[in-house]
């Protein structure tokens, strides 16, 4: 019971090794790479672009409290 041992590990890579073939394992790596690299890059994005939309909300809510405090 309990956590992953070395041999788990082994029997998973011989298994990778066999379905998917030496030469193209390395390609497969690259491709995965790419994808969590993209994944980081567009939840960076959005966390810019979430960032911005509160700095919008704060500049629109400074005129109504200037118009709140004009009209009494």
């Amino acid at each position: 019971m309990g956590g992953i041992g070395i041999w788990q590990i082994a029997i998973v890579v011989v298994v990778v090794i066999l379905l998917f073939g030496a030469g193209r394992l390395p390609r497969l790596m690259g491709d995965m790479a790419k994808g969590i690299k993209s994944f980081k890059q567009g939840m960076k994005e959005e966390l810019n672009t979430s960032d911005d939309e509160e700095d919008l909300t704060r500049v629109s809510d400074k005129p109504k409290e200037k118009d709140k405090a004009a009209n009494s």
